[in-house]
């Protein structure tokens, strides 16, 4: 299926995901109407069978209140602390935020931010953060990462913690999210998915008095109010992706749900993620989410966090003693604790956290909350201040640059072509002056600090920079090079009082260069979706005087920008949040260094009151209330969030969700689709549930083919983007269904001409239905339920000529990603492979080690390829399996031809044949110039 070389094949299978065993179809009435789904569903380990069974041994050895301690946060060194019972060799359990960096640690990087990540649109790169994350987390002794974020979605554009997370599109956050949990896991480290569910706003995202959100009225937190199709299609879709990657824990949110708090719901904990989706982890409350003590453990909840009601004290606790006397008194079952201890347990023992797992760094306790005199155990600890941030710079900066959308480029102004004169303004642009690290007062307001460039947004979901690089040194860096003259204002009010470019001189410069920026934090909502500190004036002033005016925006979530159709505004580059290599991202993208591949992950309006459909729920009315239940913010545009309430509605936006220019060109051609059957069927036939839910629906129905060409003078990455459009109802006038919805999307490396990359790229992301499986038919007469349909690579390779394999290697390289759900070890012998059933896939792995040029050249092509060394993949999957690639080196190129004809033979049984394997690859060894070779084997599972 390789095509010219000008050309690269996508490939795509799509998978029906249908209702699948829906505990309630009614829609939730706006008051109190969370359905009771009760009892809480037992833990069986399905898919984690071996790490189950070692908890249930650890547990069936604890006493009553050594299982009180398992499920109640204390006081200590991380933000998140689980008590040790050293008699068994348990050492507790240390969580730490965040979603972006170590936040509570020294000498840790800070990496782009969720919403830099989707914007970028690529999965691989979200696997390879979410690992480096992991790594630095592990190396400070973290056994949980409190992230990644699929809540909040995005509902509202004015949400102040839409950075944390992707994008309002769940589609796409589902699988960067997936891949983000991928990533941390398989470095051993627990992901928390979070904030489980409908956690869409921070206004009053908790009763009034309570933690950071509440608001002076006498009431209750905000209800989302969700109807039982939304809830699935938009809100639960992610964290659908989530569990089904193997997500150790989950976390439940501040706000109520249909009038039920987020961690006592037993509809959303028990219905829909412990029986629907069968999540075999375990909930953790947000901190001091938990309202009540045995009516949440019933309806769901495993740990409570941080233990006590008040913040900083372990007592009292809606658990502790309180559960221990539940239990006693009959009023908790001892089986729903054993389950509690089992379900957090079983990730421990899973990722091997119980043997060799590092110590909490010693100087952890220095920069958390937690008084030491508070601490109710004596911690492990290991050396003090560790230095985990590795080389993850290189990759950090890659990153940060991919998440860069071009959205305007009159002329081709950029990228800039050694300009000898350049004007940079706007105070974004350059250095932080009120030190580096971001949660404080000012974390909390409403602008965050004036000076400075803006790397990551406020709360616990920011990070803790030891540098970062602002744009005007960068700068001044790239010019000298051309020896430009690099001249600077960074006081907004300056500029736009005197009306001028003043001191500028000469001016106006050959292109002036601003900086904007739009602060976002947890514990309040934006008050406008325009740029901050005066951002707007700024541009107009500038470009009335500089006919060449670059606007570059740093940004906690999406802007309106009336300056687009500005004809002075030659280019507009919208950077997100891009951490501490900032600056140098930018740099890269202006000058050509990297060919900008980013696209817009929302949709840009023309006007900010386009945004009205989804409101933050405030009012002078609710701020002043006596009515504790008046808080309630009602779903009512249902599944019409962000670009299909623009669609259905047909109203004209300045840059549509997807949007991304580059300095090439692309074509697409050759679309085909091919269904897996002839007798394809709307629902899944019942099963018993795995892990995401019924595992029929997640089989293969349809194949999805395109050709992608890059037709201009550049190399660049494309973006292929697969959207579904499915009928709208006819009888219920409330039920609406988009017109398309995003359902597949790759990111595509491609030469310019003939030097492009041929049959290396698939889709190999998830593409689900925008509703009930019935809609796939005219039939709308069962129940509601979720629907997906999947993409997956019709052949499980990617093989990619020699004479691009230097520069595709940064965009193909991880399709393998280590992601085989079930492994056997590398060293493992043949004696294990006869044991496995015929439904197995054996594949052969080879490790190698490249040396000379080969070695040189890999790594200067890309760090993220060094997560790979050693690695070569071959073979063909069955239906659910992951992805294998194959990548090799130039001097590899005699082996290629003959490789091919190997691999692609379906479903080879010479593929489980050790022996043949072995005479293959000495045929062939003369053509690596590697170190050495070593064949084994990997048992990978149908997950199907």
């Amino acid at each position: 299926m390789l095509s010219s070389p000008s050309k690269s094949l996508l490939v795509a299978a799509a998978t029906l995901l249908a209702s699948g065993n829906a505990q309630n179809t009614s829609y939730y009435t706006t008051y109190g109407g969370s359905p009771p789904v009760y009892p809480s569903p037992n833990a069986t380990g399905i898919g984690w069978e071996a790490a189950f069974a070692k908890a249930s041994n650890f547990v069936s050895q604890l006493t009553l209140e050594e299982k009180v301690r398992l499920v109640t946060g204390t006081p200590g060194p991380c933000v998140g602390n689980i008590g040790p019972v050293y008699r068994l060799g348990f050492n507790g359990i240390c969580l730490q935020d965040g979603p972006l960096a170590i936040r509570e640690a020294d000498y840790a990087s800070v990496f782009p931010a969720g919403l830099t990540v989707a914007a970028s649109w690529d999965k691989n790169l979200a696997h390879v953060r979410g690992a480096d994350m992991a790594a630095e987390f592990k190396g400070k002794g973290s056994h949980v990462a409190l992230g990644p974020v699929a809540g909040p979605l995005g509902r509202s554009g004015y949400g102040g913690r839409n950075w944390e997370g992707f994008s309002p599109d769940p589609y796409l956050t589902g699988e960067l999210f997936a891949e983000t949990i991928m990533g941390i896991e398989e470095t051993g480290v627990q992901a928390c998915g979070k904030h489980y569910i409908g956690n869409e706003q921070e206004t009053q995202r908790n009763p009034s008095g309570g933690f950071i959100g509440g608001t002076n009225s006498p009431a209750e937190a905000v209800s989302s109010n969700i109807d039982d199709r939304t809830m699935h299609e938009v809100y639960l879709w992610p964290f659908a992706n989530a569990v089904h990657a193997g997500v150790s824990s989950i976390m439940c949110s501040y706000n109520r749900i249909n009038g039920s708090y987020g961690c006592e719901n037993s509809k959303t904990l028990n219905g829909l993620l412990k029986e629907e989706l069968g999540f075999q982890g375990y909930v953790v409350s947000d901190w001091l989410a938990t309202h009540s003590g045995v009516p949440s453990i019933k309806a769901g909840l495993d740990m409570d966090m941080p233990g006590g009601i008040g913040f900083l004290d372990s007592a009292p606790s809606y658990f502790g003693g309180n559960v221990s006397t539940a239990v006693n008194n009959g009023s908790l079952e001892l089986s729903r604790l054993d389950d509690m201890a089992l379900r957090i347990m079983t990730p421990y023992y899973r990722l091997g956290q119980d043997s060799g797992y590092p110590p909490i760094d010693a100087s952890s306790g220095g920069l958390n909350f937690f008084p030491v005199s508070n601490y109710l155990y004596n911690f492990t600890y290991g050396p003090a201040s560790v230095d985990v941030r590795d080389d993850h710079a290189k990759e950090i900066r890659a990153a940060g640059a991919a998440g860069i959308v071009l959205l305007k480029n009159v002329n081709n102004t950029l990228p800039l072509k050694a300009p000898k004169n350049i004007g940079v303004y706007g105070n974004d642009a350059g250095d932080l002056i009120n030190g580096l690290y971001s949660l404080s007062g000012l974390a909390l307001s409403v602008y965050g600090y004036e000076y400075g460039v803006l790397g990551a947004g406020g709360g616990s979901g920011t990070g803790r920079f030891t540098y970062i690089v602002n744009p005007l040194d960068a700068i001044k860096i790239r010019a000298a090079q051309d020896d430009s003259l690099v001249q600077y204002v960074l006081n907004n009010t300056l500029i736009i009082g005197q009306d001028s470019l003043s001191p500028t001189y000469p001016t106006p410069p050959d292109v002036c260069l601003v900086f904007l920026k739009t602060w976002a934090t947890e514990g309040s909502d934006r008050t406008s979706l325009l740029v901050d500190w005066n951002g707007t004036a700024l541009v107009e002033t500038v470009a009335s005087t500089c006919a060449n005016t670059v606007v570059i925006t740093n940004s906690g979530g999406l802007n309106v920008l009336p300056f687009a159709n500005n004809p002075n505004v030659t280019a507009i580059l919208a950077a997100h949040l891009g951490g501490q290599e900032t600056g140098n991202s930018i740099v890269d993208v202006l000058y050509g260094a990297v060919n900008p591949s980013g696209h817009l992950p929302y949709t840009i309006a023309k006007e900010e009151s386009a945004y009205s459909f989804a409101p933050i729920a405030n009012s002078t009315a609710l701020l002043e209330t006596t009515d504790v239940y008046a808080w309630q913010s009602d779903f009512t545009e249902h599944l019409l969030i962000d670009y299909r309430h623009f669609d259905y509605y047909n109203i004209s936006v300045d840059y549509e969700f997807g949007f991304g220019l580059s300095y090439t060109t692309f074509s697409m051609s050759n679309l085909a689709i091919t269904a897996s059957s002839s007798s394809l069927t709307a629902t899944a036939a019942p099963a018993k549930i795995a892990p995401g839910g019924n595992p029929g629906l997640w089989e293969t129905v349809y194949t999805v083919t395109a050709t992608v060409s890059n037709t201009g003078s550049v190399a660049g990455a494309a973006v292929p983007q697969l959207y579904l459009g499915l009928p709208q109802p006819t009888a219920d006038l409330d039920d609406i269904t988009p017109v398309k919805v995003l359902r597949g999307f790759e990111k595509i490396y491609l030469e310019t001409g003939r030097r492009a990359c041929t049959g290396g790229v698939i889709f190999d992301t998830w593409w689900h239905t925008s509703s009930c499986s019935e809609r796939l038919t005219v039939n709308r007469s069962s129940a509601w339920g979720p629907s997906y349909v999947e993409i997956w690579p019709a052949y499980e390779y990617a093989l990619l000529p020699p004479d691009c394999i230097d520069r595709s290697i940064q965009y193909c390289s991880f399709h393998a990603r280590r992601r085989e759900r079930c492994s056997l070890p590398l060293e493992h012998d043949m004696a294990a492979v006869e044991t496995m059933d015929d439904d197995t896939d054996v594949i052969p792995t080879f490790s190698f080690e490249p040396s000379g040029p080969a070695r040189e050249r890999r790594e200067e092509s890309s760090p993220w390829a060094r997560r790979q060394s050693g690695q070569v993949y071959l073979g063909a999957k069955k239906s659910a399996t992951r992805t294998v690639l194959l990548w090799l080196f130039p001097e590899a190129s005699a082996l290629y031809q003959r490789i091919e004809r190997y691999v692609l033979s379906p479903r080879s049984r010479e593929m489980q044949n050790e022996e043949t394997t072995r005479r293959l690859i000495d045929s062939y060894t003369q053509s690596f110039d590697m170190v050495a070779i070593a064949v084994s084997l990997i048992k990978v599972y149908n997950v199907d």
